[in-house]
């Protein structure tokens, strides 16, 4: 965003400083003794901190980096510029005077890998837009607060911090994880609840009347039907995120007020355990707390008390071998990756193999290693290295159509002549081609790894 489109959108704007230590938008005491009644001040300002420029900048290059598909107006992220240019000036001001309205989010449906949907609603630019601002500036003042042991959507974590945390439990001796599923947790937040949590520590009133009216916006279906919302704050808006740890900050500070070892991330929380009878006790004990204190459900058919061997954490499993737990992508991780690879490779049938390798498959592999290469059970990335180079020789088979180039195509990389004929009329399909040694001289690793072929096994 230039220097003349941020002085639009914050004419007048005024300076709030910023204390990373207490908050953003708090303001520098003068003495010690006026620091709590500053602070007081500042909680009471918080929506000056939110429409302050450099961080209204921050927050449009945060939604112009995500892009992200339009809401219900049909912006697009591409014209938010020029809109602000033209409205910035009352948009703030509607901020500021606590009279700004959001609109309805746009629901979408996405497929889960072991069935059923996941609901996202996903909100106008604009709205993601003020949402982020609002993020940025709750974050500051929530995150240095936040449990060690929570891991998602947080500044510098990653599920692969709360992975090797994991790993450490276990080496420990907790070996029986008491894995707690929260049923359609976005879906099901209690907004009285939730602002009652919010209200501890924000005295903006506006703020809380504008996170109100973002969790009572509303969903609109392809009619244009609004359908007001009661409960719940949906997927898919940069706000949802925060407001969720917000909450379930208080079950992380319950398990550490018990000493439990755990790790959460968002709503995926595991409890480590030294004995079966043990996690089944804090099973029931933190399952009441839950729905007592939180007012939301635990997934009984999804939650378990189990060896950590038998449970899957974002994506991860563990072997446990001579008192190391060993980290792996887990199963069911392998096999979606699978079959993402399948549905990549059905698009790369009639097209250039090195090019399909560096501008389709290459990213899947690249993103998929990038999450899981925490992993220390290297056995998995050979074999999977090994599947997909089989894959694109199954390619090559299918697209040299017939015996007769099949043959000469043998003939040519040195391949007698006698076996030339067998191979190619072997009458056998593709996969079962491509894992025989004629493949592997049509199309041998070497080459492939020149087209740029991206290998988990350096």
């Amino acid at each position: 965003m230039d220097q003349k489109t941020l002085k639009v959108f914050n004419k007048n704007a005024g300076f709030i400083a910023n204390d990373q230590k207490s908050g953003a938008g708090e303001a520098v005491a003068e003495h010690p003794h006026d620091e709590q009644r500053s602070r007081t001040q500042a909680n009471d300002r918080i929506m000056e901190a939110i429409v302050e420029a450099t961080n209204l900048e921050k927050a449009y290059k945060q939604i112009k980096r995500n892009k992200g598909s339009a809401g219900v107006d049909n912006m697009t992220v591409e014209e938010l510029l020029d809109y602000l240019k033209l409205h910035g000036t009352q948009i703030k001001k509607q901020l500021l005077d606590g009279t700004y309205n959001p609109m309805p989010v746009r629901r979408v449906e996405i497929p889960k890998p072991d069935g059923g949907v996941r609901k996202l609603g996903i909100p106008t630019v604009l709205d993601r837009f003020i949402q982020q601002a609002v993020g940025q500036v709750l974050n500051q003042i929530y995150d240095s607060n936040f449990s060690e042991s929570s891991f998602g959507f947080r500044p510098k974590r990653s599920a692969k911090d709360a992975i090797t945390q994991s790993k450490r439990y276990v080496e420990e001796g907790y070996k029986i994880v008491v894995d707690i599923d929260l049923e359609k947790f976005f879906d099901k937040v209690q907004h009285d609840v939730l602002m009652n949590k919010l209200k501890q520590r924000i005295k903006d009133a506006r703020v809380l009347k504008l996170i109100r009216k973002y969790l009572k916006a509303g969903i609109m279906n392809d009619d244009n039907e609004v359908t007001e919302s009661t409960e719940g704050t949906p997927q898919g808006g940069p706000l949802s995120p925060l407001l969720s740890n917000i909450l379930l900050d208080y079950l992380d500070k319950e398990l550490e007020k018990r000493g439990h070892k755990f790790c959460r991330y968002a709503d995926d929380c595991n409890i480590f355990v030294k004995t079966q009878k043990a996690g089944e006790r804090v099973m029931e004990s933190v399952t009441k707390f839950i729905s007592e204190k939180l007012k939301l459900k635990v997934n009984k058919d999804k939650s378990a008390v189990s060896h950590v061997k038998d449970r899957k954490f974002l994506g991860y499993g563990f072997n446990i071998r001579k008192g190391e737990a060993q980290i792996k992508p887990h199963k069911k991780s392998v096999e979606k990756f699978k079959l993402k690879v399948k549905a990549a490779m059905r698009r790369g049938r009639g097209q250039n193999i090195k090019r399909f390798i560096n501008e389709i498959l290459n990213p899947i592999l690249r993103g998929w290693h990038q999450y899981f290469k925490v992993s220390n059970v290297t056995r998995i990335f050979k074999d999977l290295d090994e599947w997909v180079r089989r894959r694109i020789r199954m390619i090559y088979w299918r697209q040299l159509k017939n015996n007769k180039t099949r043959f000469r195509k043998m003939i040519t990389c040195g391949i007698k002549l006698e076996r030339a004929k067998e191979c190619a009329g072997n009458g056998r399909g593709p996969w079962w081609n491509s894992n025989r040694l004629h493949m592997s001289e049509l199309l041998p690793t070497k080459i492939i790894k020149e087209m740029g072929l991206y290998i988990f096994t350096k």
